[in-house]
C-alpha cells in the first residue's frame, strides 16, 4: 500500500500555527511577569504626585521610579481593573511591585498631602532664600518670610544671645511644603534641620575642638562656604581663617563685601569704593571675624570650620578653576597669585 504524503502547504501552516501558539503563550507569560514580577518587591521609594496630574502622568511617575516594571502594560492594567482617577499626595510604595498591588496603595489615598518640593542650596543669604520660597511656592510670601526670619521669634540653639536673625543658621537642602504650611512653618523646619545637622557634626563641642563658640565656628563655615569651589579645599580654608584669627591677621576675604551690598550686586567686580568702606564686613581693614555668618554654609563647610586641615597656611589663591594653591610664605604666595593672573583666574 503507498504511504500517503502529507501536503508541503498543510505541514507549513502547521508549523506556523505551533510558532503562533508558542509566542502567544510566551507573551502571556511576559505580560504576567510585567503585572507580578518574581521576586516580590524590591526597596522601598516615596513617589509624590504633584497636584493635577492626570492618570498617564501618574503612571509615568510611577515607571520612572521603576514601581511598576512595564509603563504600558500598567496602563492598560488600570484601564482593564478601572482604577484610578488618582489623588495627589505622597505615597509609600516600593520598586518593582505587583501591579495589583500598586492600585491598591493608590486607591487608598496618599500618606501626606500634596506638597511642593522647594531647594535651598548652599551659599544663599536670607533674602535670596525668601526670594527663591515666594516664587517656587506663590502661596508664600518673600516679604513675610524675610520678617519672620528677621524677627527672633524662631531660633536656633546656636543663636547667640541678642541676635535675632537666622542668618546661616538654616541648612540647605529641599523642603516639602505642604499646601496648609505657611512661611514659619518653613523657617522653623530650616533652623530645626540646621541644629540636628550642627548635633551630629558635634557643634556642642564647638569650643572645646577649635577654641571658639559655635556661632563663631558657623561664621568660618559660612566664609568657607563663599571661598571654596571644591570639598578638597575647604578644611584647608578653614584652617588659613584661624592661623589669620590666631595671629591678629586680617582675613582679606572680599566675599565678605557682598553681605552689606544690594543682590543685584552680587557676582559683580568690588570697586574700589566698596573696599574703602568702614564696616564691620570690610575683611581688609578690620582683623578678627564678621559679626554674623554671611551665608547659608552646606554640611561640608560646617564640618571643614569644626574640623580644619592641619597646617600653617596663611595665604590661598585659585590655581585652576577649581582648586587653590596654598602657601605659608608671602612670597611664594605673590608667584602663585602671578601664575593665577596669568591663567586669568583672577583679575
Amino acid at each position: 500500500m503507498a504511504e500517503r504524503r502529507v501536503p508541503r502547504w498543510l505541514m507549513v501552516t502547521a508549523a506556523v500555527a505551533v510558532v503562533a501558539l508558542v509566542a502567544l503563550a510566551g507573551g502571556g507569560l511576559w505580560v504576567k511577569r510585567q503585572i507580578d514580577p518574581a521576586g516580590g518587591p524590591g526597596k522601598a521609594v516615596d513617589v509624590d504626585i504633584p497636584d493635577g496630574t492626570s492618570t498617564n502622568g501618574i503612571i509615568d511617575l510611577l515607571a520612572r521610579k521603576h514601581v511598576v516594571s512595564n509603563g504600558r502594560v500598567f496602563e492598560l492594567y488600570v484601564k482593564v481593573k478601572r482604577a484610578g482617577p488618582f489623588q495627589a499626595g505622597l505615597y509609600h510604595l516600593h520598586e518593582h511591585s505587583a501591579m495589583g498591588a500598586v492600585i491598591d496603595v493608590l486607591d487608598k489615598g496618599p500618606a501626606l498631602p500634596p506638597a511642593v518640593n522647594i531647594t535651598i542650596p548652599e551659599g544663599l543669604v536670607l533674602a535670596q532664600v525668601a526670594a527663591r520660597v515666594a516664587k517656587r511656592d506663590p502661596r508664600l510670601s518673600a516679604t513675610a518670610f524675610a520678617q519672620v526670619a528677621a524677627s527672633g521669634d524662631i531660633r536656633s540653639r546656636y543663636s547667640p544671645p541678642g541676635q535675632a536673625s537666622l542668618e546661616g543658621l538654616l541648612f540647605p537642602d529641599t523642603y516639602r511644603v505642604e499646601r496648609t504650611e505657611t512661611e514659619r512653618d518653613l523657617l522653623r523646619e530650616m533652623a530645626t534641620t540646621f541644629d540636628e545637622t550642627a548635633q551630629s557634626l558635634g557643634y556642642d563641642q564647638a569650643l572645646q575642638l577649635t577654641g571658639y563658640s559655635a556661632y563663631k565656628v558657623i561664621i568660618v563655615a559660612s566664609l568657607v562656604e563663599a571661598e571654596a569651589k571644591d570639598d578638597v579645599d575647604r578644611p584647608k580654608i578653614a584652617r588659613v581663617i584661624y592661623n589669620r584669627l590666631a595671629k591678629g591677621m586680617p582675613l582679606g576675604i572680599d566675599a565678605a563685601f557682598y553681605y552689606t551690598l544690594p543682590l543685584d550686586r552680587r557676582g559683580t567686580p568690588l570697586r574700589q569704593s566698596d573696599l574703602a568702606r568702614d564696616t564691620p564686613y570690610n575683611t581688609r581693614l578690620h582683623a578678627g571675624l564678621v559679626p554674623t555668618p554671611i551665608d547659608m554654609p552646606g554640611r561640608p563647610s560646617l564640618e571643614a570650620a569644626l574640623h580644619p586641615a592641619d597646617g600653617t597656611w596663611l595665604y590661598y589663591v585659585l590655581k585652576d578653576a577649581r582648586t587653590h594653591a596654598f602657601s605659608t610664605d608671602y612670597q611664594q604666595f605673590l608667584a602663585d597669585k602671578k601664575a593665577a593672573e596669568q591663567k586669568g583666574l583672577i583679575p
